[in-house]
């Protein structure tokens, strides 16, 4: 995840990252735009419990999207497991247990899922390769300000809260987070998008937690 003085949303919300029930293991990699906020001094307590946080800076904060496309790249490159997940210290994990039921129901066959947050639990959506999810990573990650504000029908619209994908098709995937297109087109993309994601619900996994 990338963070910019969100030192409080850090103290509250990412200890149910690093708190997850998952035995194989898992590394929590947090990349820091130089916050001038308290931010630093919350990682470093919080690694003092969990060896399994590690975080990493850019310098001069900026957020434009090839800021974050950095971010998250130097993000990957300090990554050590075969998964990986993009995700926001404003969306934290719904139960302690999320993990291993993602884990428990991915889709074998899938390079990337996209997931979102819905009322006690997340939705999973499995692509078999990234280049089919290329529509929604195209215009989400193009309109993120105004994405970040919309609550209702996420799924419907595309708009996902966290990434998960195979490392080794991760820097093809940032690729796409600059990518810029007409006003024309991306209204296609986003039409397109509402209207197979209405066919696809069925396809996808929903898990609900207690």
């Amino acid at each position: 995840m990338i963070v910019y003085d969100q030192a409080r949303e850090l103290a509250e919300n990412l200890p149910a990252f690093l708190q997850q029930e998952y035995e194989p293991g898992y590394e929590v990699i947090v990349v820091d735009e130089s916050s001038t906020d308290d931010t630093s001094d919350v990682l470093k307590l919080l690694k003092n419990d969990h060896p399994h946080l590690y975080s990493t800076f850019i310098p001069r904060p900026n957020r434009l999207i090839s800021r974050r496309k950095l971010a998250f790249h130097i993000g990957v490159k300090a990554a050590k497991n075969e998964w990986i997940m993009f995700t926001k210290i404003e969306k934290k994990p719904v139960a302690n247990d999320i993990l291993k039921a993602i884990v428990e129901s991915m889709d074998e066959e899938a390079e990337l899922m996209l997931g979102y947050n819905v009322k006690k639990g997340i939705r999973l959506q499995p692509f078999s390769t990234y280049s089919e999810a290329r529509n929604h990573i195209q215009r989400i990650e193009r309109k993120l300000t105004k994405v970040r504000e919309r609550q209702r029908m996420n799924y419907a619209w595309g708009r996902y809260d966290f990434i998960i994908m195979r490392k080794d098709v991760a820097y093809d995937v940032l690729n796409l987070f600059e990518q810029k297109f007409s006003r024309r087109k991306m209204m296609g993309k986003r039409i397109g998008i509402f209207w197979n994601n209405l066919l696809r619900r069925s396809s996808t996994t929903k898990l609900v937690t207690e």
